[in-house]
């Protein structure tokens, strides 16, 4: 299984942040403010749509 390093957007402040590296053909998810919670993990089709929908504006308040 292929894991890399733990990454964070540069567009994170000091909120609300998430960091996320890749995990076999998915990837791994964890808040930057609990680390010691752990992470949950995600097939590549479930990232792939969570990006294209950030990317997309359908989070947007």
């Amino acid at each position: 299984m292929s894991v890399s390093a733990w990454r964070k957007s540069s567009h994170s402040g000091t909120h609300n942040c998430i960091e996320v590296r890749r995990f076999g053909d998915g990837a791994a998810v964890r808040d930057t403010k609990n680390r010691a919670a752990g992470y949950f993990t995600t097939t590549a089709p479930q990232w792939s749509a969570f990006v294209d929908a950030i990317k997309g504006g359908r989070f947007d308040r």
